[in-house]
């Protein structure tokens, strides 16, 4: 549905005189009370003898309506509906009841430039009656035949007219034979006598067909009698078993009321646990990529140290440097010790989490290891060492998790 297509046929309505003003709003939602007053005053000003029903109390009487239309217009006016889209009564519709509409409009437009002056009182009476031409046209070609048939006799008749007229005159100069025509009165009368017999004979065949008709009928009613006798005396019997039924039937239905708190709290617990599962891929993607930025980070750090420290370093003597070494060795294993136990709660002598219920995963537990490695490769200075154990926040990492 389009603006201008409701635009389109609320000008057309108006213009063909539909006694109703129809607003743009009106179609915006299922209003088949209007579409199916729409469509019979369109039908009605196409053919004012055309019997549609009105009826559409029911449903049943709205699908036998749109069928209706739809079979008039598309045999007395040659377009083709979509009765789906009639029936919906909203938007859809609309494109429908152009296709009629547009129809009336532009033979309305047509015959207005030739006759302007004509009102629409007058103008009703000279509609053309589509279904009674036809009538009309088939009736003339039938009598056209007939004329042309008995045309055709007729001048074969009056080429016999001379012969005619003289068997005619001898006949009528003859005298009548008094004998003959009293045989042939009596012949009349006997085949007279007998369809009377015959009649008689018939009546009375009427009436005992009647007396066993009415045999027939009295023994029906006495059964039919019978039939609600027993059927009363069936419905005032409670079945034996209709305890039972109303015992099953209150089971069912507290087994149903069960199912439906049991689907809807399974359904409400798999919804957390989705949602968790999702929190928790989020926070290892968050420390991954915080990760990623911080090995980065040391590593531009770490090239800057060493470019820093070439030229302070070349006063070092080989023990200054055996020492500094074992001191950087120690370091870094108190770094992997810290960062495992910041990763993994509970593996040295602090007091760790409560145990959970929820072990971790074997997966869970290689990627903290290998992010426990990943740390403990970096060669990093005593002042730098709080700084980048304090930027990384070990406690996105599941921390309600811990190992059995």
């Amino acid at each position: 549905m389009s603006y201008r297509d409701v635009r389109n046929l609320t000008e057309m309505l108006r213009a063909l005189g539909y006694p109703r003003l129809v607003s743009m709003e009106n179609f915006h939602g299922p209003n088949f009370a209007l579409v199916a007053e729409l469509l019979l005053w369109l039908v009605r000003r196409y053919e004012p003898q055309s019997d549609i029903p009105p009826d559409v109390e029911t449903e049943q009487d709205r699908v036998f309506f749109i069928k209706a239309v739809a079979q008039f217009m598309a045999t007395k006016a040659h377009i083709k509906l979509n009765t789906k889209k009639l029936y919906q009564a909203d938007g859809y519709a609309v494109r429908e009841l152009l296709k009629v509409t547009s129809v009336l409009y532009s033979a309305m437009n047509t015959e207005g430039m030739e006759r302007t002056d004509i009102t629409e009182e007058d103008s009703s009476k000279f509609k053309f009656d589509l279904g009674s031409k036809i009538a009309d046209l088939k009736a003339a070609r039938q009598l056209a035949s007939e004329i042309t048939s008995k045309g055709a006799s007729l001048y074969d008749l009056l080429g016999k007219e001379v012969e005619l007229r003289e068997a005619r005159t001898e006949s009528i100069a003859r005298p009548l034979e008094i004998n003959e025509a009293e045989k042939m009165m009596k012949v009349a009368i006997d085949c007279v006598l007998e369809e009377v017999q015959k009649t008689k004979d018939m009546l009375s065949n009427v009436a005992l067909d009647e007396a066993n008709l009415e045999a027939k009928i009295e023994k029906r009613k006495l059964e039919l009698e019978r039939s609600q006798k027993r059927l009363q005396t069936l419905q005032s019997v409670r079945p034996a078993f209709m305890d039972e039924y109303e015992k099953i039937e209150e089971q069912l239905q507290k087994q149903y009321t069960s199912y439906l708190e049991k689907f809807h709290n399974l359904t409400y617990l798999e919804q957390l646990l989705d949602d968790q599962h999702r929190t928790e891929q989020e926070m290892f993607e968050e420390a991954a990529n915080m990760l990623r930025l911080m090995q980065n980070r040391l590593k531009e750090e770490e090239q800057r140290l060493l470019k820093s420290g070439n030229n302070d370093d070349s006063d070092v003597e080989i023990q200054e440097d055996e020492g500094s070494d074992s001191e950087m060795e120690d370091r870094q294993l108190g770094k992997q010790h810290v960062a495992l136990e910041m990763l993994v709660p509970g593996t040295s002598s602090s007091p760790s989490l409560p145990l959970c219920k929820r072990t971790c995963s074997k997966t869970w537990y290689l990627d903290r290891l290998q992010m426990c490695f990943l740390l403990s490769s970096f060669l990093l200075r005593p002042e730098q060492e709080a700084e980048v154990l304090k930027s990384i926040q070990f406690k996105h990492f599941y921390p309600h998790f811990c190992f059995s």
